[in-house]
């Protein structure tokens, strides 16, 4: 976990009190796309995530922006000393927002709580030309689902905005960098939920 300490205290594990955490809220919920292994279920209030792209990538991704009349779930995970640098690399199109005051979580403590979004005009709509990844969201529905089982996955869907956008089948041939495998159930799910929001599927070419 990039050379932090963990103390343990009667059993579970907790991380020392200045490391810092993010709210992850797409692929950062899937465990399985990064090493921060200190992570928790959690909620973030007054903000919406929303389908979006920016010039700084050629698809489209999730980001949020904010509403007050929203909610929406997702993973808290421990940054080692407040050690920033490489997530920030990772989320380089976002930028990092206080947000400690607007998550709930399980912790004792109240740590910092950094959200990534990406700044205010400087996003637009996705579109053919620069779609959502299928790969992509398979991992961000596997990460619900392990975290909050098929009940978040729904409401992952409902509370999402953007599903007008069209998305790319790349399952044959995965563009996402950081795809996973998915069973066939979490395929399944994934499917169901895309018939259901309607959403226009495109086919990859070569």
């Amino acid at each position: 976990m990039l050379g932090a300490t963990m103390i343990q205290i009667k059993g579970p594990i907790i991380s020392p009190l200045h490391d810092a955490y993010f709210f992850g809220y797409g692929s950062l919920v899937n465990r399985a796309t990064h090493v921060f292994a200190e992570a928790h279920p959690a909620q973030l209030r007054g903000w919406r995530r929303v389908w979006r792209h920016t010039d700084l990538r050629p698809v489209a991704f999730l980001t949020v922006v904010p509403d007050p009349a929203s909610t929406i779930d997702g993973l808290i995970a421990a940054v080692p000393g407040a050690d920033w640098p490489a997530l920030d690399l990772r989320e380089a199109a976002y930028a990092r927002v206080p947000a400690h005051k607007q998550v709930s979580h399980p912790l004792p403590h109240r740590p910092e709580i950094a959200v990534y979004s990406i700044p205010k005009g400087a996003h637009g709509a996705p579109s053919i030309a620069h779609p959502i990844l299928l790969s992509y969201l398979d991992v961000v529905v596997q990460g619900y689902a392990r975290e909050f089982g098929p009940e978040g996955v729904a409401r992952f869907f409902e509370t999402t905005h953007g599903w007008d956008a069209p998305i790319l089948d790349d399952r044959a041939a995965p563009r996402y960098p950081r795809h996973q495998p998915l069973s066939a159930a979490e395929r399944v799910l994934a499917d169901e939920h895309l018939e259901r929001v309607n959403a226009r599927l495109i086919r990859d070419t070569p």
